[in-house]
């Protein structure tokens, strides 16, 4: 394992301690700098995997991810949401993220951490298993360089297929290239503590100012920055969005996303969209590399005391047709009339309907996928207590 450092240079010594204790390394006076190696399938990613991210960088100096191929995560859990190409941008587009490695393995070897100069492994506190049954970090653990952070509770790739599952539920025409979805009003859908796993459902996602502090760079224009301006609903953020996002980013310094509140995605979405809510959104974009600030519940019409507020240079759409507000009022007519607003060709076609749309595709099957995942979960919480009971007994 090569010594690379923070603010300083040093040989290769090649001697790693393999302890997760680099940080009190030193060469020179200079310390080394701790690379952490974080991985999994990244299959619709969400504000629970930025969050471990993120706290995995607070371990270390630089993350390293690796993401498993698409025939690694359907031989173990069934295939995948999105394909590697998408898995892989989306990774990619974190804030806390410096390198991506593809093709690796599903069960994390020290080989993997030594090639790419990893200290130690980081992952969430819940169960990860092969289909086997084998713990996916029992080698790392072994070796004690594997560290824990706390997962984000309310929210999983398997949560967010749920969701869908339960948005579409009795208004899917078997069959048919078609599909209905009927008005359902549900606000807390996907939410029910009843319908989570009870070893990673713990509680449902509770927002709270700390968290978005976290996730903020809390960082102000520089005077002269030009500052770019677009709004949505970002729901189920996904490579359509980071693409958009990055175009936009491109036509400034500073760019600004303002956040539709959930009614009003509702009433231009229709349906039981968004399927993330406010809070979800605002985590979810904020975990991005290309976004500095996020308006939470922005006006659905750009307003003159919004743009005079933040000082806003360009206002940014995508191609997607633009609802008329109440069906009259052009939302961009006032961009429009400061000729500030330009329309942006992400070149990416997905959305989020299409995300939805593969899941209804393949229901059946992600329902086999959650329900094998959740039974190995209980099994694998249910060993962890009789394992505890037993220690206490003897």
């Amino acid at each position: 394992m090569s010594d690379k450092l923070v603010n300083g240079t040093c040989s290769s010594n090649g001697n790693g301690n393999g302890n997760g204790d680099a940080s009190n390394k030193k060469c020179n006076g200079t310390r080394k700098e701790v690379r952490v190696w974080c991985d999994g399938c990244y299959d619709m990613v969400h504000f629970g995997h930025a969050n471990s991210l993120r706290q995995a960088k607070a371990l270390g100096d630089k993350v390293i991810v690796g993401i498993h191929t698409d025939e690694e995560i359907t031989k173990h859990k069934g295939p995948p949401v999105f394909t590697e190409e998408e898995r892989v941008k989306m990774v990619k587009g974190i804030k806390w993220v410096d390198e991506v490695v593809l093709g690796a393995p599903y069960v994390t070897t020290l080989e993997v951490l030594d090639q790419n100069d990893c200290d130690f492994c980081v992952h969430g506190d819940d169960i990860t298993m092969t289909a086997e049954g084998v713990d996916t970090y029992h080698l790392v653990k072994s070796a004690n360089r594997y560290k824990e952070v706390k997962r984000t509770a309310g929210v999983s790739t398997t949560d967010l297929v749920g969701r869908m599952l339960l948005l579409t539920r009795n208004h899917f025409r078997q069959g048919s290239a078609e599909y209905d979805i009927e008005k359902e009003g549900s606000s807390n859908m996907g939410q029910d503590s009843a319908a989570k796993s009870p070893w990673t459902g713990c509680s449902q996602f509770l927002p709270t100012t700390q968290k978005i502090i976290q996730f903020s760079d809390g960082k102000s224009p520089n005077p002269g920055d030009k500052i770019v301006y677009v709004a949505g609903a970002f729901d189920l953020f996904h490579v359509g969005h980071l693409d958009f996002l990055e175009k936009a980013k491109k036509l400034g310094d500073y760019l600004i996303v303002g956040l539709h509140t959930d009614p009003v995605v509702n009433s231009y979405k229709g349906s039981n969209y968004p399927i993330m809510n406010l809070h979800e959104r605002v985590l979810s974009v904020l975990a991005c590399k290309f976004v500095n600030e996020v308006v939470i519940g922005a006006p659905y019409c750009v307003t003159e005391d919004l743009l005079d507020h933040f000082k806003i240079d360009v206002v940014c759409h995508g191609r997607t047709p633009i609802a008329l507000e109440d069906g009259k009022v052009d939302p961009y007519a006032v961009p429009k009339t400061r000729a500030i607003f330009e329309l942006i060709d992400s070149g990416n076609d997905m959305t989020t309907e299409r995300i939805v749309e593969r899941i209804i595709v393949h229901r059946l099957e992600y329902e086999r996928r959650n329900q094998a995942k959740e039974k190995k979960e209980i099994e694998a919480f249910e060993a962890l207590q009789r394992q505890k009971q037993t220690q206490k007994a003897g």
